[in-house]
């Protein structure tokens, strides 16, 4: 399983009940106080239409005579007919007594069978019809059935695998592959899928209710009509608005809180979101529209239902319009025609706000500000983290880009303009950081070719501000290798096997001298010249290295069948130009000086006295630690193109241990014998040689000695003789 991007964040809880259960309340708290507005505004009207607009006193005689006569409906009208005509049942425009009425309809309505109910009303009578209560209570247990109940449970079993997945890795427990395919597939489509269930669950409840409004005798007079089309119509918008609230709640959650944590780092650098992209602009709509139009409809609203005409007051007197109008009756003329221009038509178009309406308005618009007020506070919040987050992660990153931290990634939160710019970051970084990559592959060729430590020298940062000229002076040690009998080896081999040869032998050698804070400055050949510049001990410790990584090199020859090889070392220090040189169509680093040709020349003499390292009198005395190494004198040698002579030296370090233990050993024996050897006493000195020699065969600088004795002794030497041996051989 692809890991999620790898983020220091608090994995979260997968939210789910609160998503469902809080938008539907807030659904209630939208149309309950409108509902009940409407009821109480209508009331009126709906006790008129039920035939209670007056007080109907029956005596209870006569009502005991209706309820035990045979057949209950007509014994009902029968009874009413009889009170009218006796004078018992009276009307009256008194206060309406409920008790009285309650209670003998309570006993009437006992009395009559269900299913032989008739309501007369104006003369025109209807069997079976539906009371407009009847049509509220079962739209409001549909929406506790199906919103509260049924969307919510349908709601909690689809989003249960992604809480289990959160649950999980919060605790750090494995993850089933398929539970992590499964969210991986669903995760963006959750804010959609919540939605649409209880999107599902408010159509089929106002399905229902449309039904009840569209059915021809479901309804039982016009006023249920009119109240039970209101509560539909504001039902609409308000499930309009729990849809709306859920989806973007949910998508809050999806893309500021979930995805990072499901996907891996390379899907997050892009917009996974689909094709379409998205707009701050709408979203900012849509944010308006919720948390400003919402407002202001609800208060509108508010305002319509608290009105009420005027022309159900009837024929009004003159302190009636003086309560509707104001001070504004006394300015409209006489008595007599202010009532007959207000009882006209054109002022009972007119609409005023009873007391009680105006108490119920402000009740129903604070209830309603009140949910705006939860509406405005989560879009807001919702609309600030979806741009203010992504913004503040992409300035994070940017920040971080510029410190050099390149491996650094911003994640596409979003599928507007925000997301563009995000993934536009993460691209121009990817780019920015294989530009780099490449850039700092090809300076580490470069460095190949041309050691780092040439910029260090002449103070550049990087290759392409070095000019040709550019040159520093330094006081460095200088190390020439070169392979014995190279030539002779090279003309057994053919051009490949020649190249594999030097390329294996240098592959040992290189990594000694960059161990050994050298630095090569170039190859010649199977000859590799080197510059230390950090003390001269260090020289010293690669050239006895290299020696003993010879060994391991010709062990490893020997295993093939091939023959070993040897190589000398010559070592001196000082003076040295380092710079560049060529043309501008090529260049070269490369050190000048006439220590580099003294190094060489010393390597030159390994091979004539037969030594592995011979280092100059003046790297002899520039060491930090001169007692660390094991050395003896070898000569006083005047090279080609040299004047002056130098004082050569031995380092017996490199030598192989049983060898270099002889050769400290005749140390001294054979410092005598060179003592003699520089004061012309050729015949003492060939004895202590021969001594040496006795001592340890392998000694080829004695035997060296040796020869040289008898040669002098045989030949003789010039007057001039001073003991400078002169080497005109490179």
């Amino acid at each position: 399983m692809a890991s999620p991007a790898t983020r220091k964040v608090k994995i979260p809880k997968y939210r789910t009940g609160r998503i469902f259960l809080f938008p539907i309340l807030l659904y209630f708290l939208l149309v309950f106080p409108v509902l009940g507005f409407m009821l109480l505004k209508s009331f009126p009207e709906i006790q008129e239409k039920r035939g209670f607009s007056s007080v109907i006193k029956i005596d209870s005689t006569e009502f005991e005579n209706i309820r035990q006569n045979g057949d209950p409906v007509v014994s009902f009208q029968k009874g009413f007919e009889a009170g009218l005509n006796s004078k018992k049942l009276e009307k009256t425009n008194d206060s309406v007594d409920l008790t009285v009425i309650a209670d003998s309809l309570t006993a009437l309505l006992d009395s009559i069978p269900a299913d032989s109910v008739q309501v007369t009303n104006s003369n025109k009578t209807s069997s079976g019809k539906r009371g407009a209560s009847s049509a509220f209570s079962s739209s409001i247990s549909n929406l506790f059935n199906y919103v509260l109940i049924i969307s919510t449970l349908a709601g909690l079993l689809v989003n249960y695998p992604f809480k289990r997945y959160f649950r999980r890795k919060r605790l750090r427990k494995s993850i089933s592959p398929r539970l992590y395919r499964y969210c991986r597939k669903f995760l963006l489509y959750t804010p959609i899928i919540n939605s649409g269930i209880v999107f599902i669950a408010f159509t089929i409840v106002h399905g229902i209710m449309i039904f009840h409004l569209l059915s021809a005798n479901d309804l039982e007079y016009d006023t249920g009509r009119r109240l039970f089309t209101n509560y539909l119509f504001i039902s609409l918008v308000a499930s309009l608005l729990t849809v709306l609230f859920i989806y973007f709640w949910q998508k809050h959650r999806v893309h500021i809180k979930y995805i990072e944590h499901i996907y891996t780092r390379d899907e997050l650098q892009k917009r996974i979101f689909g094709k379409n992209h998205g707009k701050i602009r709408n979203r900012l709509y849509i944010a308006s529209a919720m948390t400003t139009l919402l407002p202001l409809t609800i208060v509108l609203l508010y305002l319509i239902l608290s009105l009420t005409p005027v022309k159900e007051m009837g024929e009004l007197s003159q302190e009636q319009m003086k309560i509707v109008l104001g001070r504004l009756v006394d300015i409209l003329g006489p008595e007599a025609d202010v009532e007959k221009l207000f009882n006209s038509d054109g002022f009972n178009g007119l609409y005023y706000i009873s007391a009680l309406d105006n108490a119920l308005m402000f009740g129903g618009i604070l209830s309603g500000i009140f949910v705006s007020f939860i509406y405005i506070l989560f879009f807001v919040n919702w609309s600030t983290a979806g741009i203010v987050s992504p913004v503040n992660e992409l300035v994070t990153s940017m920040r971080k880009t510029g410190e050099g931290m390149l491996d650094n990634y911003t994640i596409v939160r979003t599928n507007d303009e925000i997301g563009v710019m995000s993934e536009g970051y993460n691209m121009m970084t990817t780019r920015l950081r294989d530009y780099i990559f490449r850039v700092s592959q090809m300076n580490e060729a470069y460095s190949r070719f041309v050691p780092n430590q040439f910029l260090e020298f002449l103070g550049k940062e990087n290759f392409v501000d070095i000019q040709l000229g550019d040159q520093v002076q330094k006081e460095m040690t200088v190390l020439f290798s070169d392979i014995r009998g190279f030539t002779e080896l090279s003309e057994s081999m053919t051009p490949k096997e020649n190249f594999d040869f030097i390329n294996h032998y240098l592959g040992y050698m290189e990594p000694v001298i960059r161990e050994n804070n050298g630095f090569i400055d170039k190859f010649i050949g199977d000859s590799i010249m080197a510059l230390f510049h950090v003390k001269v001990d260090d020289a010293i410790d690669a050239a006895i290295q290299m020696r003993k990584t010879l060994n391991r090199f010709n062990e490893d020859r020997t295993d093939q069948g091939k023959p070993p090889i040897d190589a000398g070392i010559g070592i001196h220090t000082g003076n040295l130009m380092l710079g560049v040189v060529g043309g501008e169509g090529r260049m070269d680093g490369t050190v000048i000086s006439d220590a580099v040709n003294l190094a060489s020349r010393l390597e030159g003499l390994s091979k004539i006295y037969h030594v592995n390292i011979i280092i100059s009198e003046d790297t002899l005395i520039k060491l930090e630690n001169p007692s660390k190494y094991s050395f003896r004198f070898l000569d006083i040698a005047r090279v080609k193109g040299k004047k002056e002579a130098v004082y050569v030296f031995e380092v017996l370090d490199g030598e192989p241990e049983e060898i270099r233990n002889l050769k400290i050993e005749t140390k001294s024996l054979f410092g005598k014998g060179i003592d003699l050897y520089k004061n012309k006493m050729f015949e003492d000195a060939l004895e202590v040689f021969s001594e040496v020699v006795k001592i340890n065969a392998n000694d080829s600088v004695a035997a060296f000695y040796i020869n040289r004795c008898k040669r002098n002794i045989t030949r003789g030497i010039p007057d001039d003789w001073s003991g400078i041996e002169v080497f005109d051989a490179k």
